[in-house]
């Protein structure tokens, strides 16, 4: 099984590395009992728990009727408006996340910079590159 530093985890997730050592000592990840060196965290029961948080999901009445679920909640950093469309930038946590809407879409939503919005990703081709030098 793959382990992680805690310090990875945390990047990974946007999240503190506070925040991993409390879910390690409330139960809710394993750490690697197997490695020696610094604390490393089990990869497999890091997966577990997001699967078990519903707000991590989209679970809630305004989203059950969608088809998409990959959500990024995040905050408006740029807009660059023409006639037609506009780019909008969104900072999702460690994620930077870059969306092509109509000017008119921009508007109607009354996006500006500041701006909380959620990116809702629906891609028929991703890519995925693994983090090397962390296995055991």
């Amino acid at each position: 099984m793959p382990s992680y530093r805690i310090s990875t985890i945390a990047a990974v997730l946007g999240v503190s590395d506070d925040t991993v050592r409390r879910w390690l000592e409330d139960g809710h990840i394993v750490a690697d009992t197997q490695t020696a060196g610094p604390q490393r965290v089990d990869g497999k029961s890091v997966v577990d728990y997001l699967a078990r948080r519903s707000d991590l999901h989209g679970e809630d009445s305004d989203r059950l009727n969608l088809s998409i679920r990959n959500n990024l909640t995040g905050i408006v950093t740029a807009i660059k408006k023409d006639h037609v469309m506009s780019q909008v930038d969104l900072q999702c946590g460690p994620f930077r996340v870059v969306s092509l809407i109509s000017t008119e879409a921009v508007e109607e939503l009354g996006l500006e910079i500041g701006s909380v919005a959620t990116a809702q990703v629906k891609a028929t081709n991703v890519s995925v590159k693994a983090l090397t030098g962390e296995k055991q």
